[in-house]
């Protein structure tokens, strides 16, 4: 049998951001025949609080549909900035070393972010030795970039150097999105070892009646209901669709703004939202799996919103969800961003300016009062859904990667360099600490 590690922080039972393409992928490959062992945290996400039952736990071991998932502490802030995040990754880090005392794999996969996760796979891979592989779901050193918080900068240019470190010696490395290729070859990666992966549509039909689950989330039956569902951290700016609610009492008093789910910001929206006595604005929590796709079927648009300087560093996971529930999107992201690439592909919603709460309300009763425009939104995107997002093409992207880096052991590849020919002179010192760091894990 060929036994495979996975190094995430993220996995079940979240039920948003990466850990459910995490969970499913391991279990997808434990129904293919390989021994798979994730090593991930205490859930956590997007509440940032760490699950009742998992609370005050050093370690758990868990047997999950096929997987053995390895559990470990770490340490999980409340509120963000550098240094707590740095203590996010590194407790997960130096407790995520114990899984070098697990049955060798045969391979590593490692998924970034956590950062950590990243550089747990190449140290395992090394003590190990056998190939690894690394999937980006997002590119920290450039959201650290492009986040705007304090700090951003230095915290930027830390994450590129552990992404490149993590990233050089790995055999294989997808990205989810063709916008984050550019910047992954920047950190010294040869284009032939990155690979386009996909994430998925994971969420299934909506099971209850539309006007009931209205009724079940206390929404307004006849309401024009503009939902946001996902994380509520910095990078939305969240702010923005606030302040177009406070916009459309006046200028159009039949939309609703719902945000359903859990994040670092969702305590100061509440407290905008309640500053500006908004009637139209409702906070909802996380919801089931498997009441989800009802919920975002109740809704007459979903929402996507980003901050103006968070650009080409991948698609947010909502977004699968948004096409599989069939309603029209509405996207308040940079122009030249990956999202905004993927709806003009998919012709399944419309995109407007950042950081314009006007130009939101504008988009948003452009969707509203025209329902010929809705249907054809809402039929576009239910069909790239199925014909782009399935679960099968998906998952064989990610076994094709795997399969790349079990082939590097076969044929006695080993990749710790791969900086471009210009820059070859001035990355030996890398490739030097590199090694060095791969001697001190094995």
């Amino acid at each position: 049998m060929t036994r495979v590690l996975i190094t995430s922080i993220n996995y079940a039972p979240e039920e948003t951001g990466i850990a459910p393409y995490t969970t499913k992928l391991a279990e997808h490959l434990a129904r293919q025949g390989y021994g798979v062992t994730t090593v991930t945290g205490m859930p956590h996400y997007p509440a940032w609080r760490v699950s009742d039952e998992y609370r005050g736990a050093a370690f758990a071991h868990e047997h999950r549909n096929g997987v053995d998932v390895e559990r470990r502490w770490h340490y999980v802030p409340r509120s963000h900035s550098p240094l707590r995040r740095g203590l996010y990754e590194g407790t997960f880090l130096l407790s995520g070393l114990s899984s070098l005392r697990l049955p060798p794999p045969d391979a590593v996969i490692g998924i970034v972010p956590s950062l950590s996760g990243g550089v747990l796979a190449r140290v395992a891979a090394a003590r190990f030795r056998v190939p690894y592989g690394l999937v980006f779901q997002d590119l920290m050193g450039l959201a650290a970039e492009q986040s705007g918080i304090g700090g951003g900068r230095g915290v930027s240019a830390v994450a590129r150097l552990t992404e490149g470190w993590a990233a050089r010696g790995a055999a294989a490395v997808g990205v989810i999105a063709e916008g984050m290729r550019p910047y992954v070859e920047s950190l010294g990666v040869e284009p032939g070892r990155i690979r386009r992966v996909r994430n998925w549509t994971h969420t299934g039909e909506a099971t209850v009646e539309r006007q009931a689950m209205r009724a079940w989330l206390r929404l307004p039956a006849d309401a024009m209901v503009c939902l946001h569902a996902g994380n509520m951290g910095h990078k939305q700016g969240l702010e923005n669709v606030i302040e177009c609610a406070r916009l459309a009492e006046a200028a159009a008093p039949g939309l609703l703004f719902a945000f359903v789910g859990d994040g670092s910001q969702r305590p100061m929206l509440e407290a905008l939202a309640a500053r500006h006595r908004l009637a139209n604005v409702r906070f909802l929590p996380l919801q089931p799996e498997q009441v989800f796709p009802s919920v975002l079927a109740a809704a007459d648009v979903l929402l996507v919103n980003q901050r103006g300087s968070v650009a080409e560093m991948s698609l947010p996971s909502k977004l699968t969800s948004y096409y599989a529930a069939g309603r029209p999107v509405v996207a308040a992201v940079a122009a030249g961003s990956e999202t905004a690439r993927e709806i003009s592909w998919s012709s399944g919603g419309i995109v407007t300016a950042p950081d314009d709460p006007g130009a939101l309300l504008d988009a948003l009763l452009r969707v509203a009062n025209d329902g010929g425009l809705r249907a054809h939104l809402a039929t576009s995107a239910r069909r790239w859904a199925a014909d782009v997002l399935s679960e099968e093409a998906a998952l064989r992207s990610y076994e094709q990667l795997l399969a790349a880096v079990l082939a590097s052991a076969r044929h006695g590849r080993v990749h710790t360099a791969g900086r471009p020919a210009q820059r070859q002179a001035e990355s030996t010192g890398e490739e030097r600490a590199d090694a060095m760091r791969d001697r001190w894990a094995a």
